[in-house]
């Protein structure tokens, strides 16, 4: 995904990798963007270096309005049940940039998971994915930023 333009939401996504910390491993990292002269060659070259970054063994989860929606608690078991596993490459949650994601990138997930039916910016749908990974990790060890 692109580096995050606003500050207000490049601070919220700081915050909860900082939060997500305490419980788990957690990175984030930033793949430039496509820069392509139309839509889909913009999507075919970020998607290209977003493979680029995804190790063999990474299980990948795409976020797209087009997947499956859980709720926060599905989401939970969906992460402790990758954690329990151990030592299968990471858990990489993939954010297309404003030219969405390219068909090879979806093609890599091991699951796509949809945020909302509505359209997010990609700033936005990194905060609100980072703040579902943090409530999930909480749910996961009984902290009470969960409330049920």
């Amino acid at each position: 995904m692109d580096k995050l333009r606003s500050s207000a939401c490049a601070e919220l996504a700081a915050e909860y990798a900082r939060r997500s910390s305490r419980f788990a491993r957690f990175e984030t990292k930033e793949v430039r963007g496509g820069g392509g002269s139309n839509a889909e060659e913009t999507r075919q070259r970020e998607g290209e270096r977003l493979l680029g970054a995804i190790e063999p063994a990474d299980t990948v989860v795409v976020c797209d309005e087009r997947g499956r929606q859980k709720s926060s608690e599905e989401l939970a078991a969906f992460l402790g049940k990758r954690m329990s596993q151990g030592g299968a490459g990471r858990l990489v949650f993939v954010i297309g940039g404003g030219e969405g994601l390219s068909d090879a990138v979806r093609a890599r997930a091991a699951e796509v998971l949809s945020l909302s039916r509505m359209t997010l910016s990609h700033e936005l749908a990194r905060v609100v994915m980072m703040e579902q990974i943090y409530r999930a990790l909480t749910i996961l060890a009984n902290h009470p930023y969960h409330r049920a």
